[in-house]
């Protein structure tokens, strides 16, 4: 058998769903000290009857991550008797969203575009085809589903993250602390606090150069 080129650098990020952000921020960033370094606000992706959601990451150093789903309006629901084997999320009741579920999912970094499509170029010759490719934000990322089911990511830079983002991040973050310590948090709400933090704020930050 001919030795196929190892081409990935390594975990990218390995990302969960949460229904509480603010024990999870307080676990990661707080606790353990992994700073946040990047946030995904998404409105209106997905199907129509997908929820906005933020989509939150974690330095947790040799520039991997761990991140974070938090979908608003979606409830707690946790199937399983206590005893059972398996984290707390592996047991979903039957009414918990498919979204909720299938946001759990390991990402491979690798460099660039031609290792991307090398592994695209494997995978669609193999009984385990991409399923997506998608370029979101910073990143350009094609996934399927490996044969035990768990959804596999590979991913790479588009460009960098800069300072600034990583600004942003940290204020999403704090927003989204603030909201979700409310009643019925909303997209919308943390957008507006997002806003008022920005104006508390700016006065010291310093400009860019």
């Amino acid at each position: 058998m001919t030795e196929l080129a190892h081409r990935v650098q390594g975990v990218d990020h390995v990302a969960f769903p949460t229904f509480d952000p603010a024990a999870t921020v307080h676990f990661y960033r707080d606790v353990l000290g992994f700073p946040v370094v990047h946030s995904i606000c998404a409105a209106g992706w997905g199907p129509e009857d997908h929820p906005d959601f933020i989509h939150f990451f974690f330095d947790i150093g040799n520039e991997d991550r761990i991140a974070f789903f938090y979908y608003f309006g979606a409830e707690q629901s946790v199937g399983g008797a206590p005893g059972e084997k398996g984290d707390v999320y592996a047991r979903f009741g039957a009414e918990v969203p498919d979204y909720f579920v299938r946001s759990r999912h390991l990402a491979i970094h690798v460099d660039d575009e031609d290792d991307l499509l090398e592994y695209r170029r494997r995978l669609d010759a193999s009984a385990w085809p991409v399923e997506m490719q998608i370029q979101h934000e910073t990143i350009e990322s094609i996934y399927t589903h490996d044969p035990n089911g768990y959804m596999v990511e590979l991913t790479r830079a588009m460009r960098p993250v800069t300072p600034q983002e990583d600004l942003d991040a940290n204020l999403t973050i704090d927003a989204l602390l603030d909201v979700v310590g409310e009643p019925e948090p909303t997209f919308g709400k943390l957008l507006a606090r997002k806003a008022e933090l920005i104006v508390e704020r700016a006065a010291d930050w310093e400009p860019a150069r």
